[in-house]
């Protein structure tokens, strides 16, 4: 279990000390992404401490006192531009450093670099921590999360990335739009890699428990059609608008609460496989327990012969990128 910091109690509740546990979240990377993430969480009321660290200290100072002038409107927490000494006291370290995607560039065409500065960075961290659970963000997102797992030494269940939740969110959104519900009411997900291999798990894609292939809205094409959007979604905002961080900050945002409070929360995050589904030693998305101590389980559902085939191949795209970087 993760290390609880007390603070101290006071004789009777006050406005001075709220908080009996501090909880403390450093984001690594202040770009899009990472400020955002850190607005997001910090809006929620996600953390009681919100630690920035990037190589650019004038920007990320700049980050954290625009982020600071708005605790006026939000439930009170601590925010400062760090470095890593911070980690030392980190429940959750997010990271989100790295070369963004360009248009037209995919995201394995980001592997070699990104791989680099993850490395440099695992070894800063680990240097103060090894209670701190990793979340990674940076793209090629499953590589990067088996690059950061090898480097760092940690346990398995210890270094995950936010892998095809965001994607899942996507896919969800786009399905409810067809059947007319609220997004939120779509059970649906996707699995394998972030990215052109992911794989959309319609076998267990239901309405209240019920498989929305028994509704009259189901329709194969428009199915189809829903997957090709969510896989492209990320491309297609990055040509109109330069890059993708509302959605990912959220999802971070939820996935970080999920740990601190030990919600016991299913994402499909990415993860070392040990055998699930006879894969090993690659990092994909599955549906995964999380709490305090990061993963608890990883659920290996029943999937048809085609959705198994599509995940194998998934896992054959990333282990071959893997094996050009490492």
């Amino acid at each position: 279990m993760l290390i609880k910091k007390l603070l101290p109690k006071a004789d009777k509740p006050s406005l001075a000390a709220p908080l009996i546990e501090t909880t403390r979240v450093v984001v690594i990377g202040t770009g899009l992404v990472g400020s955002t993430a850190a607005f997001t969480m910090m809006t929620q009321g996600v953390a009681s401490e919100i630690v920035l660290i990037d190589v650019n200290k004038n920007k990320c100072e700049g980050e954290a006192m625009d982020l600071e002038h708005g605790l006026s409107f939000v439930r009170q927490s601590r925010i400062w531009a760090g470095d890593y000494s911070d980690c030392k006291e980190a429940d959750v370290v997010v990271i989100t450093a790295g070369l963004g995607q360009k248009p037209g560039q995919t995201r394995l065409e980001l592997a070699s670099v990104n791989a680099k500065i993850i490395g440099e960075i695992i070894e800063q961290v680990r240097h103060y921590t090894d209670k701190a659970v990793i979340l990674m963000v940076t793209n090629p997102l499953d590589v990067m999360t088996y690059v950061a797992l090898k480097k760092s030494g940690l346990p398995n269940y210890q270094v995950f990335g936010t892998g095809t939740t965001l994607d899942s969110s996507r896919f969800r959104y786009l399905l409810a739009q067809k059947f007319g519900v609220a997004p939120d009411s779509m059970a649906a997900y996707l699995i394998g890699e972030h990215g052109d291999s992911e794989v959309p798990v319609l076998s267990h894609a239901n309405l209240m428990g019920e498989n929305i292939a028994s509704f009259k809205e189901f329709d194969p094409a428009l199915m189809e059609e829903a997957y090709q959007h969510t896989k492209n979604a990320a491309a297609e905002i990055i040509c109109k608008k330069g890059a993708t961080y509302y959605a990912i900050a959220l999802a971070v945002s939820r996935i970080v609460r999920a740990i601190l409070y030990d919600e016991n929360h299913i994402f499909p995050l990415s993860s070392l496989l040990t055998g699930q589904y006879g894969l090993e030693d690659v990092c994909l998305s599955l549906p995964t327990v999380i709490g305090r101590s990061g993963i608890k389980k990883v659920l290996e559902i029943k999937l048809n012969d085609e959705e198994l085939s599509k995940l194998r191949q998934s896992a054959k795209t990333i282990s071959e990128t893997i094996k050009s970087v490492l």
